[in-house]
């Protein structure tokens, strides 16, 4: 296997561990959004969170297409 091949399939494991935590959050915020009792501030927290790892993982996947030029 070449370093590529390496990097491609370690950036592939590091998105699939992103995806895995984004849907983890978003179950969370499903059950958590229904709790009258739950405090707006860890809420906020959890969307930040959500939109870091979304962010995070188009920045990886973006990284596994290669550079094409006009």
């Amino acid at each position: 296997m070449t370093e590529a091949q390496y990097v491609e399939q370690d950036l592939g494991t590091k998105i699939e561990k992103l995806r895995s935590e984004h849907r983890a959050l978003d179950e969370e915020l499903k059950n958590i959004v229904e709790d009258p009792s739950i405090d707006d501030l860890q809420l906020q927290r959890l969307k930040k969170r959500k939109l870091f790892l979304k962010d995070s993982i188009g920045h990886l996947e973006s990284r596994l297409v290669p550079d094409i030029t006009a």
